[in-house]
């Protein structure tokens, strides 16, 4: 099951597991954060056990009966490692053939080499926005993250300065671009038409990326001012390789599950039939688990066997890529264990039915219902799905145009200031060895910029359509 499919399923809850009122459930999940946030920064408990024990609060706060909490969380829990942790193991494997057999660098040498220092910003977030076109943000991280870790070593660079360039990139085709899941699927709903959302994404995406990314990350790498973690640098490759694989056969690797991937997403807008041959093809090879998959396997030859390894040197190098992100699965799992129970309890439901009596304009009151839901439930995609179904009827008698912008105020809404709900959030801290409070500076606070000149320059263009 795919992230999508997964964070569908959530949306889709049944009845919540307690009948407490809106004013409990507005109690019950700022306790459920304020434990979270306490167990970590005061009592220094790993976040997988302050997560855990911040989901049974809330339940308890909420009025939830225990064994009803302990079964969402365990279903969140399941849930997310299935559809990201298996591809973060694979896209783990991947780098650390990356890194060993010097392809990683080969890579950040040709970067170095052909990029000035103040240009490596830029360069950073272009190559973030083309890997982050169809894949979900936890896929790009994985594939980005040795290059950026291994440039920001290499180059001497803080580790802000070069990653929130990245991150903004592969955030903003998250939430804005199609054929991204998140925008098909508001697409979908408020019957927008897929070419004019694009064009108008672009217009968008654009200026919001660059002051997001590389305009942000001056600010973000004065107030957290540190390197990359050296237990997450991809090691040097040993000095008796062979010889390294080329630039070009390496990158192509890396981009082989974005091509994939990309393609199933043009196939199913240009075909649009789930029973054409084709489509169905696609949809098996395009599919974010096969793409990594057959990307791990292809580079045990363009990189692993190319550098000279043997058999074994491939196993012990699979091998070894899985025990550093053991951590990390079980606090992205918890993460997404605290998700579920907020929309379990009724969350969701509880802000769309605030959501009803604000008189306010349609673009507007779409991004704040996204707004909402993003930060209640922690899912981007999940705020997109109930947000576009909420305004769905206000499309009626908009043009063309004014549709599109719809979708895109929902998906700026949707990324609104990730925190301790969002499974993107404890991702990002552990890859970059952050503490929450310097994850909320600089993830959270650029995420918020992407939703919020966002929404300003959807704005912006309905004053001119």
């Amino acid at each position: 099951m795919t992230s999508l499919s997964v964070e569908i399923l959530a949306a889709d809850a049944a009845e919540p597991i307690t009948s407490a009122g809106n004013a409990q459930l507005g109690i019950a999940v700022l306790a459920g954060i304020a434990v979270i946030v306490l167990l970590i920064t005061k009592f220094k408990l790993h976040a997988f056990l302050a997560l855990t024990i911040g989901s049974l609060a809330l339940g308890a706060f909420a009025g939830a009966p225990l064994a009803d909490t302990i079964k969402s969380f365990s279903t969140g829990l399941g849930n997310t490692v299935a559809g990201v942790g298996v591809l973060i193991a694979l896209g783990a494997i991947l780098g650390k053939l990356l890194a060993d057999s010097g392809g990683a660098d080969q890579i950040v040498d040709t970067i170095l080499a052909k990029t000035g220092k103040k240009g490596m910003p830029w360069a950073m977030v272009l190559i973030a926005s083309v890997i982050g076109l169809p894949l979900f943000f936890e896929v790009g991280i994985v594939l980005l993250i040795p290059v950026v870790l291994m440039v920001a070593k290499r180059g001497n660079y803080s580790l802000m300065r070069i990653g929130i360039p990245a991150l903004a990139g592969l955030s903003v085709m998250h939430g804005l671009i199609p054929p991204h899941p998140g925008p098909l699927v508001a697409i979908d709903a408020v019957g927008a038409n897929l070419g004019v959302t694009l064009a108008l994404g672009l217009v968008v995406a654009i200026p919001t990326v660059i002051i997001a990314g590389p305009v942000f990350s001056k600010y973000a790498a004065r107030w957290v001012d540190i390197q990359a973690p050296e237990k997450m640098i991809p090691a040097r490759p040993s000095a008796d390789l062979e010889k390294r694989p080329g630039f070009g056969i390496t990158v192509a690797t890396i981009l082989l599950p974005v091509v994939l991937m990309l393609v199933k997403a043009l196939v199913d807008i240009v075909v649009d039939d789930p029973e054409n041959g084709v489509q169905k093809v696609t949809d098996v090879i395009g599919s974010p688990l096969i793409a990594l998959l057959a990307a791990v396997i292809v580079a045990m030859f363009t990189m692993g066997r190319a550098a000279g390894f043997t058999k074994e040197q491939l196993s012990s190098t699979v091998d070894r890529s899985l025990a550093p992100i053991a951590g990390i699965l079980l606090i992205v799992g918890a993460g997404g264990g605290f998700k579920q129970t907020l929309i379990d309890i009724g969350v969701g439901q509880m802000i769309l039915d605030f959501s009803k009596s604000w008189s306010i304009p349609a673009l507007l009151l779409a991004w704040l219902i996204a707004v909402a839901i993003r930060l209640a439930t922690g899912s981007a995609t999940v705020a997109t799905i109930s947000a576009a179904g909420l305004v769905a009827p206000l499309a009626e008698g908009m043009s063309t145009g004014e549709v599109s912008l719809l979708v895109l105020a929902i998906g700026a809404g949707s990324l609104f200031f990730s925190h301790v709900n969002d499974a993107g959030f404890w991702l990002v801290k552990e890859y970059f060895g952050m503490n929450v409070g310097q994850t909320v500076k600089t993830w959270s606070v650029m995420e918020t910029i992407i939703s919020v000149v966002g929404i300003v320059f959807v704005l912006l263009l309905s004053l001119v359509l």
